[in-house]
């Protein structure tokens, strides 16, 4: 296709992208774990220069209904790295994803977009995984969330002189994962900016030794995800502005949870070694929480991010 040729409307790709819970205690900006929340998108290109947005769900008040859109400028990126048009859009989002909630609502749209880029180009241009890590690093800032929103599973994510690398872990069946999510947001922004520069060496041994122990835990030995999620490089500087999400975690970590802030906050994701002890953490919530928290008994999403083109008769 030349890249001054707009590609034929009428093409129609279905997305799904789950939702993703970075840093996992002490892995911070490195390790990320799919989860069995998903956004739906479904794109269908129209002629050049039209543009039509709907949105459902979470974030339907909030989000912007032009080019500025997450997702549209995700397209753009994609079209733009290849050399080609952007056709207009048709595009309806069902969001599932809380935002603001450290469930990479943001990411996920980026990846989401990326892949509704990756169906309409098909024939075309191939976007492959390499590819798309790049430009939903780029898009993010960093592949720590982006990464298991392609991938799904357990990621470890780092950058080189090549661009970002990720490396996909299969979950030990054991771990079953629960989220708290609350009726208040963070800022991602504003929670980075709490964070020191410099931190003691000590901190940073303690947290690599913790990161290390949790990949075992993770993928090997449940029992030992309590201390392989202790850390102390971010969490503990950003408590000060989520009191409520401070309290939960140190509430279920004294009654022996693996529980640590979701990302960025303000939800708490607990790493249980059974679903038997999951129902306990969601019990001592509901008895020790001062404010409201949806308790979501979730699974780790496997497959992550999928693009299929719309075919007539599928759902």
């Amino acid at each position: 296709m030349n890249a001054a040729v707009a590609p034929a409307p009428g093409r129609r790709v279905l997305v799904r992208v789950p939702a993703t819970s970075a840093n996992l205690g002490p892995g911070f900006d490195t390790l990320g774990l799919a989860l069995s929340v998903y956004d739906e998108l479904d794109v269908t290109a129209l002629p050049e220069g039209e543009l039509e947005i709907e949105v459902e769900g979470a974030g339907a008040d909030d989000v912007p209904r032009d080019a500025s859109h997450l997702v549209v400028r995700a397209i753009a990126y994609a079209y733009e790295s290849v050399g080609r048009r952007m056709p207009g859009l048709r595009l309806l989002a069902r969001n599932v994803i809380p935002h603001g909630r450290g469930l990479g609502s943001s990411g996920a749209a980026v990846v989401s977009g990326l892949l509704a880029a990756k169906g309409l180009l098909e024939g075309d241009v191939e976007l492959g995984p390499d590819a798309l890590l790049r430009l939903a690093t780029e898009l993010e800032g960093h592949p720590d969330n982006v990464a298991p929103a392609l991938f799904g599973g357990l990621t470890i994510a780092w950058v080189d002189e090549d661009g970002p690398q990720h490396k996909k872990l299969m979950v030990h069946r054991g771990v079953s994962p629960l989220v708290f999510v609350p009726e208040f947001t963070m800022s991602t922004k504003l929670a980075r900016s709490l964070q020191p520069t410099q931190v003691p060496r000590e901190d940073a041994v303690f947290n690599v030794s913790r990161s290390a122990l949790l990949i075992a835990a993770l993928t090997q030995s449940p029992e030992l995800l309590q201390a392989a999620t202790e850390d102390k490089l971010h969490q503990n500087y950003r408590a000060s502005a989520m009191p409520e999400t401070d309290g939960l975690v140190r509430a279920l970590r004294a009654q022996g949870f693996a529980a640590v802030v979701s990302g960025a906050g303000p939800s708490v994701l607990v790493l249980a070694d059974g679903p038997g002890r999951r129902l306990e953490a969601a019990a001592l919530a509901a008895e020790v929480a001062d404010t409201p928290w949806d308790a979501l008994m979730l699974a780790v999403d496997f497959k992550g991010g999928t693009v299929r083109e719309y075919a007539e008769g599928s759902t």
